[in-house]
């Protein structure tokens, strides 16, 4: 079955949302929202969230899901707040607790935070099936990004998170802690066994060079044949020297430390310290 698509752009964080809808029944899931944060004030607001919000209440829809493919560290999550509103359940990839453990050491978040993924509603894991109204979803783990990277096949889409960006671009950086340009690879091969008229919708873009438009919506079959990092049957060992090699280039995305605090979270805020006040860690030299 074919769900009907909205994409959501956030140009601050260069991330895609999108409401994944059954027409037969309006039911739908929201993939990948945005919190907005200003890092210089430390301020959040919810523009993003309540365009989805209002999208979702004016065609009388009924959310079903909130998914996350990752943990995200270039936004904030504004799963919780589109819960309060819309209702739904909260889902991520059971491998969310390698990455609990991996970064509630690295911003010292101690005992009282829970790293068995139990702030989320439901942890998918490789097969899984449910529904979105009445279309069949399934669960692809696709690694290599984070550990926990999944693709949710709706139907006819597969929403791969920051695993495949669009073509011209090509794929997304593994060297984040646990992330893998081999496992990388790996996902990518997996996602290339899904018939090529899939339809693929990406997490982010950033327009390639010679491109003035954004986009975020390509198939299987274009990745196969044009992506430029994994096209016309790259192989592995090249793939992995060319992955690590401009990973090692890049800075860390700029909302890298309030992301993960709070994605990792499921969307919440860090707890507000003795004085009601919530803060952000900023761990020296471990990133």
């Amino acid at each position: 079955m074919k769900p009907d698509v909205k994409p959501f752009f956030d140009e601050a964080t260069f991330t895609a949302s999108f409401v994944v809808i059954d027409p037969a029944t309006q039911h739908c899931a929201i993939v990948d929202s945005v919190l907005d944060f200003d890092y210089s004030s430390g301020r959040t607001d919810f523009r993003s969230a309540d365009e989805i919000i209002d999208f979702v209440q004016e065609n009388g829809l009924t959310v079903d899901w909130i998914l996350e493919t990752h943990v995200h560290a270039d936004h904030l999550s504004a799963a919780p707040y589109l819960q309060e509103k819309l209702g739904g359940k909260i889902g991520i990839g059971e491998k969310i607790t390698v990455v609990q453990d991996t970064f509630g050491k690295v911003f010292n978040a101690g005992t009282e935070f829970q790293r068995d993924g139990s702030q989320f509603d439901k942890l998918f894991e490789e097969g899984d099936i449910f529904t979105v109204g009445t279309i069949e979803a399934s669960v692809l783990h696709t690694p290599g990004h984070t550990p926990a990277c999944l693709t949710y096949v709706v139907g006819d889409a597969a929403f791969v998170g920051d695993t495949l960006f669009m073509p011209d671009f090509g794929t997304a950086r593994a060297d984040f802690p646990g992330g893998s340009a081999e496992a990388l690879y790996a996902s990518i091969q997996k996602l290339f066994t899904l018939p090529d008229e899939t339809r693929v919708f990406v997490g982010h873009d950033y327009k390639a060079p010679g491109r003035d438009e954004y986009a975020w919506e390509t198939t299987i079959g274009a990745q196969k044949e044009l992506n430029k990092h994994v096209g016309q049957g790259r192989g592995a060992e090249e793939f992995v020297a060319m992955r690590n090699t401009r990973d090692a280039e890049l800075a860390m995305p700029k909302l890298i430390i309030p992301s993960l605090q709070v994605n990792m979270r499921a969307g919440q805020m860090p707890p507000a310290e003795d004085d009601g006040t919530v803060y952000f860690k900023v761990p020296v030299n471990r990133l």
